[in-house]
């Protein structure tokens, strides 16, 4: 009888899932992945095999009451059936936030639990979102161990100045300082770097997590020295719908001049700019590239703008540049964002392959580029499976 661990990454309105199978000393093996999405309106579940066949697939009308407990426990039962005779060991989480204490992975007890609810307010997006499935399964499964995993924790290596506002002493020590985040997404592509590309995985690379979070890594020989996104997942590129970077004088003439409170603000900067408030149209890449409105193409420009700008930041910090890897949903499908980023770093020596870039996979610069730019899938499921197991073990 095998062991195996399942993998979530909870959001508010969808549960994405991965089943691995633990087969020792080989990494962990994926057995089936999916996704619950359409929670609180009309949910639906769907799980495929590791070639995309699908496996499962339910739905529910709007208005079927459908709760996260109800949607869970079915999840956790169709794990279990996919399993057959072998064990499911554990459950890994991806934990947005870990604060100054939590950078490892970690057993979700009630004390860490406990502890981790205190940072909500550095991740208003995500985080209660995160703990959410982990009280429901405590609750429904009490012998079944729960591992939390951080999006911050891969940034710990970063200096001390990385870290610091230019803030009084006093606030820094009580935690109001620069995390980062995506770093499960980015320990996998320093993994992948180093298996595949050892010497460049050795020299100075700066990876972007493009999706509907967006964010940049600047990497030394695999271990992360700076990044875009600092105290909470606002700050850095421009996003979805987060404007990223902005004057704090904006918020406070916003709030002082035009009267808007501090929950219509949050609103603001968390739902309603990036790519949706300059498109006024979507906050979708997909969409805005089909567009033929002006707005949309705005959108786009603005958005590879501010990622070759936070680029040559970081190029600074590393001290020049060896390799740029585009990762995620928009990083990985969408060419003519990879080719207006591209464009605007060609005097930091990138040179794009125009059709390299059309098939979207391994190295996409010439071989005379001084930089080597790589498209490399990120599978944060796999990286919360590897911690679970190590975890388990330790």
């Amino acid at each position: 009888m095998a062991r195996a661990v399942l993998a979530l990454n909870a959001g508010s309105s969808s549960i994405k899932f991965a089943l691995f199978r633990l087969v020792p000393p080989a990494a962990p093996a994926l057995a089936c992945q999916g996704e619950v999405d359409g929670i609180g309106t009309a949910p639906r579940f769907r799980a495929r095999d590791p070639a995309g066949l699908v496996l499962a697939e339910q739905s529910w009308p709007a208005g079927a009451g459908r709760t996260h407990e109800q949607l869970l426990g079915g999840l956790l039962d169709f794990a279990e059936h996919h399993l057959g005779t072998d064990k499911l060991a554990g459950i890994g989480h991806r934990i947005v936030h870990g604060g100054q204490d939590f950078f490892r992975p970690v057993r979700l007890t009630p004390a860490v639990l406990a502890a981790l609810e205190t940072l909500v307010p550095l991740a208003p997006l995500h985080q209660p979102h995160n703990l959410a499935p982990v009280r429901v399964l405590a609750a429904s499964h009490p012998d079944l161990p729960q591992v939390a995993c951080f999006d911050t924790g891969f940034h710990h290596t970063m200096a001390p100045l990385a870290t610091r506002f230019a803030l009084p002493r006093a606030l820094h020590d009580q935690g109001v300082r620069r995390y980062g985040f995506h770093g499960l997404s980015y320990e996998f592509i320093a993994g992948a770097l180093r298996a595949r590309l050892p010497a460049l995985a050795a020299g100075r690379v700066v990876a972007a997590h493009l999706g509907n979070g967006a964010s940049l890594c600047a990497m030394a020989d695999g271990r992360s020295v700076d990044t875009t996104m600092g105290f909470t997942a606002l700050e850095g590129l421009m996003m979805g719908t987060r404007c990223g970077a902005i004057d704090p004088g904006v918020l406070l003439y916003l709030q002082q001049q035009r009267g808007m409170t501090v929950q219509a603000v949050e609103d603001l900067l968390y739902h309603r700019s990036g790519l949706l408030g300059v498109s006024g149209l979507s906050n979708d890449m997909r969409t805005l590239l089909a567009s033929d409105d002006p707005h949309a193409a705005e959108a786009v420009a603005l958005f590879a703008y501010r990622i070759a700008r936070e680029t040559a930041a970081l190029a600074g910090t590393l001290g020049g540049l060896d390799g740029f890897v585009f990762t995620a949903g928009i990083g990985a499908h969408a060419p003519p964002v990879r080719a207006a980023v591209c464009a605007r770093l060609g005097w930091l020596g990138v040179e794009l392959d125009p059709a390299a870039n059309a098939r979207g996979a391994g190295r996409i610069s010439t071989a005379a580029s001084r930089v080597a730019v790589h498209v490399i899938p990120t599978d944060e499921e796999a990286m919360i499976a590897r911690h679970t197991e190590a975890t388990l073990d330790g």
